[in-house]
């Protein structure tokens, strides 16, 4: 959702740096691979050790390099075809290994199996939501729409380790249960978005146009 009405004022303050960049001779797929290998390792050394204020800032630093990819790619002229395919890659990586840390904090740290639970679950429905979008496209349906994509995701995830962070109780357990809420929701509108799709395919062209 935040990336169809973002997208235009985003893009305003990360072309110019992507340009530049792009000047420095840094490549698109070279900073898709820096921004997810940060955040992978960040993500993966401090939440497990109950860092979490410290590893929301790190994570979200790597993550919004993120942007910087698109722009820099639209400064070359475009992206290529596999620099779709990694940066999309490297998204699932990234959201599994955030989740995957959260769930490991909550059984390390917070020794709490059902925060756990949510982060395992927002961890799965992450995926199916992506996958879902990635295989209607393939065949050639819509499927874009959704309450709650990438975009949302890290903001209430980061933010819910953020607040816990700045020790406000149950932060993190109220941010992922509404996650598990809205990537529950989002599945469905997705899978609804497709049969409609598919739907309109199979509907002939007179009978589409009466």
């Amino acid at each position: 959702m935040l990336n169809i009405f973002a997208r235009a004022s985003v893009s305003r303050v990360t072309d110019p740096v992507g340009a530049w960049l792009v000047r420095l001779g840094l490549t698109p797929n070279a900073m898709t691979l820096i921004g997810t290998v940060g955040a992978i390792g960040f993500a993966l050394w401090l939440f497990p050790t109950g860092h979490l204020l410290a590893g929301t800032l790190t994570v979200w630093g790597f993550v919004m390099l993120d942007l910087l990819d698109g722009a820099m790619a639209r400064a070359r002229g475009g992206g290529t075809k596999f620099g779709g395919v990694l940066d999309s890659t490297c998204d699932r990586l990234a959201d599994g290994a955030l989740m995957a840390a959260i769930a490991w904090y909550a059984f390390r740290v917070a020794n709490s199996p059902s925060l756990a639970a949510a982060a395992l679950t927002c961890l799965v429905l992450g995926q199916v939501i992506s996958y879902i979008k990635a295989r209607a496209e393939a065949a050639g349906l819509s499927a874009n729409v959704g309450l709650v994509e990438r975009a949302e995701r890290l903001i209430i995830a980061l933010v819910g380790t953020g607040l816990s962070g700045f020790g406000v109780p149950h932060a993190v357990d109220v941010a992922l249960w509404l996650l598990v809420a809205g990537s529950v929701i989002t599945v469905v509108q997705r899978l609804a978005a497709v049969r409609r799709s598919a739907t309109a395919e199979t509907i002939p062209t007179s009978e589409a146009g009466e």
